[in-house]
């Protein structure tokens, strides 16, 4: 392996081939198979299936590649497929990835694919739509697959396509205990990426607010850890009227929230990095004059630094602890790892900078200053290679960019114009790579 994980780090002045010889030819490809790339979008955005139910999905896609000749492969993460591309040319082994899922949420777009679809989350039925824009990522890397197979003489290398499941999460799994059974960890453990195995993976998401067709990257953080917190605060249960008989598990919970908070404001090295805390919901009693016997709790932790992540995963229990203590409460926490965060390679980033900008142009290529505040579980990618993720936009030029309905909401829209210029990255990714990085090692030999 020529770029090792975590540690390619390239001193000298970058000295890259040109690869301005693929960028006529890719274009006029990704334009051409557009509207069937838009038509795949149309047809998964309105079936949409939950994270570990996206059979039908998988299906579509396993069809797909091997209509393009791509060797298929099943087994992984329950609806994981991988596809298998091997180019004409010797070189490295490459990896490219989308996420399949869709979100428990009622489509209020009135798109005329727009999703009618339901489906069983925890045990309920739900109404499904694809609100984070996962339609739009396994039709640009289909694209992207059609376009590579029928030009595979033109790749040095392999590409293994990668579509994941459950990066939202389960629909039929405790998340919280069990969430190392979905998404990329379970793909990864279910050796998904081991025959053959990638030395670089990239990534891409369609993000609204931000506009389409232009490209949005950083070195380092790009994305949030999350951590899942649950709390469950026992005390002892009194009439309302009689607090003193009590041990109050309420004003506890309230006071451990607002302690949590000082994790953030007292406890952590805010210069090398953020942190948040939240609790977003309280579940307790069933009057208003009794005082209940416990309080549950369920929060979320976030921060785009390992050290701080680290610190409050630490800490923050036993903060917990001695303020129910004080209390004469007893309180039991739990933290679930939902994924570190997610960084780009400095190396690799710096290498496909140019690919940025041939495939969006100068004006429509971004250095983000800061990271974004969600997260990934394609973090999990880059703890065994270097990873590269970048921003796509998805709203038109035409609307306000501060108006647009953010990802997760029911009347999120990604606009069709953006997927080509998912496709033509995809493709450029491949095709880029193996010249940069080989030139790359040479000028530091």
């Amino acid at each position: 392996m020529l770029l090792k994980s975590k540690l390619i780090c390239f001193m000298a002045p970058l000295l890259l081939l040109s690869s301005n010889t693929f960028a006529d030819w890719v274009k006029d490809a990704s334009l051409k198979n557009e509207a069937e790339t838009i038509q795949l979008r149309h047809q998964i955005h309105a079936h949409p299936e939950l994270g570990n139910m996206e059979f039908q999905t998988s299906a579509l896609v396993q069809k797909e590649l091997r209509s393009y000749g791509i060797e298929v492969k099943t087994g992984f993460a329950k609806t994981g497929v991988i596809g298998i591309l091997k180019g004409a040319q010797a070189g490295p082994v490459m990896a490219l990835r989308a996420d399949m899922d869709a979100l428990p949420i009622e489509e209020k777009t009135g798109l005329p694919f727009a999703s009618k679809q339901k489906g069983i989350y925890q045990g309920k039925e739900v109404s499904v739509m694809h609100a984070c824009g996962h339609d739009a990522h396994t039709a640009m890397l289909l694209g992207a697959a059609k376009i590579l197979a029928k030009n595979k003489d033109k790749i040095k290398g392999t590409v293994v396509f990668v579509f994941q499941p459950a990066e939202e999460g389960g629909a039929d799994i405790d998340n919280f205990s069990q969430g190392d059974q979905i998404g990329s960890r379970k793909m990864i453990s279910d050796g998904a990426l081991s025959n053959p195995k990638p030395e670089v993976i990239f990534g891409m998401h369609v993000i609204a607010g931000l506009q389409s067709g232009h490209i949005y990257y950083r070195d380092g953080a790009i994305l949030n850890s999350a951590d899942n917190l649950s709390i469950q605060v026992k005390g002892k249960q009194a009439h309302g009227s009689m607090p003193w008989l009590s041990n109050d598990p309420i004003v506890s919970s309230a006071q451990i929230i607002n302690n949590l908070q000082t994790m953030i404001s007292r406890r952590t090295n805010l210069t090398e990095g953020m942190g948040v805390i939240s609790i977003g919901s309280i579940q307790s009693g069933n009057a208003g004059n009794i005082i209940p016997e416990k309080v549950d709790m369920l929060g979320t932790i976030r921060s785009n630094n390992e050290n701080i992540r680290q610190n409050i995963i630490q800490q923050l229990p036993e903060m917990i602890k001695y303020t129910a203590q004080a209390n004469h409460v007893n309180a039991e926490v739990k933290i679930s790892a939902y994924a570190p965060v997610t960084t780009n390679n400095k190396a690799l980033t710096e290498l496909m900078i140019p690919t940025f900008k041939e495939v969006a142009g100068d004006e429509k290529t971004h250095y983000l200053k800061n990271n974004a505040s969600a997260s990934e579980d394609f973090a999990y990618y880059g703890q065994l290679m270097p990873s590269l993720f970048v921003f796509i936009g998805a709203t038109p030029a035409n609307q306000d960019m501060s108006k647009a309905a953010p990802n997760h909401s029911p009347n999120f829209i990604v606009d069709d114009a953006t997927l080509k210029t998912g496709v033509e990255l995809h493709v450029r990714f491949i095709l880029d790579y193996p010249d940069r990085r080989t030139n790359q090692l040479k000028t530091n030999t």
